[in-house]
């Protein structure tokens, strides 16, 4: 597997999928191991995804200062994986917590990005927090029927507690973040356990990670077309603050997809894969 190694002397890898032109893709978790995204339904038909491990996840090292899992820190790594890959400009993907690297990313060197696409990503980087009311309005869709009854009563137990609760009430809930919750579901969602870096989790959104004011300025600067896309049911972002997400780009969109979770590829490939490829080949 190919590896580089950054500004700080950490050795990262990169996993590379597919054919045809290259589409930089950034995990989120936070600090999940690319392994998660896949194929991302299929998108690897016609693109070369190369799929970057974050320091400390994945096969990538985990660099000798441990503060530098902190996000800001790492817009640096992308800048090398870009430098490391002979790009002019890039295509870039990032989904969740991911989405915050990326927009910290183009506001910092908007004059490097083609064209982003950001998959149900959250947005602390600009200060568009999710609440509580928002994640509860999006599991109340599942209402009526099990397992996302009994999974909307531990939700709720979980966000009382302040996004804490314990490990069985986030079981029973997992099936909130899925369009689906069938076998594929589920062994996507049993995997995070071994390849999130919780250490780095923690340290991903520290304190000082984020000048909202600056990075809205830097977003502003982006001249690549951007599409924000939501899932139906997702609650990380609901469709609304999606729109708003895109609104601080000059030229961004919002699409949502139907019927889908947090992991839109894999409640319908065919559907994201084409929405995703078309919007990289044609834009909006």
């Amino acid at each position: 597997m190919p590896t580089f190694t950054t500004y700080d002397g950490t050795e990262l890898a990169y996993h590379v999928r597919g054919d045809g032109e290259p589409l930089v893709c950034l995990p989120g978790g936070a600090m999940r191991a690319s392994e998660y995204l896949g194929d991302l339904g299929g998108l690897t038909a016609g693109r070369r995804l190369v799929l970057l491990d974050l320091r400390g996840t994945g096969a990538s090292a985990i660099p000798a200062d441990e503060s530098t899992y902190r996000v800001d820190h790492q817009v640096a790594d992308v800048e090398a994986l870009r430098v490391h890959l002979g790009l002019e400009r890039v295509d870039l993907l990032a989904h969740s917590a991911g989405g915050n690297l990326a927009q910290l990313y183009a506001a910092g060197r908007p004059e490097r990005i083609r064209r982003m696409v950001l998959v149900t990503p959250t947005a602390w980087a600009v200060d568009l927090p999710v609440t509580p009311e928002d994640r509860m309005e999006a599991a109340r869709l599942r209402a009526g029927r099990e397992p996302y009854d009994s999974a909307i009563e531990a939700y709720g137990r979980i966000l009382a507690d302040g996004g804490g609760g314990s490990d069985a009430d986030w079981e029973l809930a997992a099936p909130l973040f899925y369009g689906r919750w069938d076998e594929t579901a589920r062994a996507h969602c049993a995997a995070n356990a071994r390849q999130q870096n919780e250490k780095a989790a923690d340290a991903y959104a520290g304190a000082g990670a984020f000048d909202p004011a600056v990075t809205r300025a830097g977003l502003r600067r982006v001249a690549g077309e951007v599409l924000v896309l939501a899932g139906e049911l997702d609650g990380n972002p609901r469709p609304a603050l999606a729109a708003g997400l895109a609104a601080l780009f000059p030229r961004g969109v919002v699409d949502v997809q139907p019927g889908a979770g947090h992991f839109p590829w894999l409640d319908d490939g065919v559907w994201f894969a084409g929405r995703v490829e078309g919007f990289l080949a044609d834009g909006a």
